[in-house]
C-alpha cells in the first residue's frame, strides 16, 4: 500500500469533482479525524489515519483490502469509481437526480434512466455531469452521467435517455465476486 502519485492523485480529484465539486476538501479534512487515500492493487483506498497506521503491520502481499474503496486504476491509468464510494459522495454531491419509484428497479438492474422514470432534477444541471441518482425518498441508489441539460429534460420525449447508468448498488449483488 502506498501513496498516490501526482497523476494518480490528479486523475482521482478530477472524477471526483464532476461529482461533488469542491467538497472534496470534505473528505480528507473531516471534523472526526484525517482521511487519506492510498492505493492498494491498483484500487484507491480511503481510510483514517489511525487505521492505516494499523495496515502497516500487515505485509502487502497478505493484505487484501483496508478501508473503503473509492474506486480503481483501469490498464490505461484511467480512474473508475466504485458503487463502494456512493456513501462518500452522496452527501456532497452537487447535482443529482431522483427516480420515479417505477424506474428504481430498472436503474438497479444496470439500465440508463429515461425521461419517463425522471422524477426530478437539480437546476442547472449541465450535459455529461455527474451526478448521484436518488430514489423519491432520498435514498442514495448510485450514480452517472448527465446526458442532457435540465432545460433539454423538461422537452425531450418520454423514452429519451436523460441520465447515463455508471453504478449502482445493484453491483453489490451482480459482481459480488469481484467487488472488493
Amino acid at each position: 500500500m502506498r501513496p498516490l502519485t501526482e497523476e494518480e492523485t490528479k486523475a482521482m480529484f478530477e472524477k471526483l469533482s464532476k461529482y461533488i465539486g469542491e467538497n472534496i476538501k470534505l473528505l480528507v479534512d473531516r471534523p472526526d479525524g484525517t482521511y487519506c487515500f492510498r492505493l492498494h492493487h491498483d484500487r484507491v483506498y480511503y481510510m483514517s489515519e489511525k487505521i492505516l497506521k494499523l495496515a502497516t503491520n500487515f505485509s502487502r502481499d497478505k493484505l487484501i483490502s483496508v478501508g473503503t474503496c473509492f474506486g480503481k486504476f483501469t490498464k490505461t491509468k484511467k480512474f473508475r469509481l466504485h458503487i463502494t464510494a456512493l456513501d462518500f459522495l452522496a452527501p456532497y454531491a452537487k447535482f443529482k437526480v431522483w427516480v420515479k419509484p417505477g424506474a428504481e428497479q430498472s436503474f438497479l438492474y444496470g439500465n440508463h434512466v429515461l425521461k419517463s422514470g425522471l422524477g426530478r432534477i437539480t437546476e442547472n444541471t449541465m450535459q455529461y455531469q455527474g451526478v448521484v441518482v436518488y430514489s423519491m425518498a432520498d435514498v442514495p441508489l448510485g450514480f452517472g452521467v448527465a446526458a442532457k441539460t435540465t432545460q433539454e429534460c423538461r422537452r425531450v420525449d418520454p423514452l429519451t435517455i436523460v441520465v447515463f447508468h455508471q453504478a449502482d448498488v445493484g453491483e453489490f449483488i451482480r459482481n459480488e465476486d469481484t467487488l472488493t
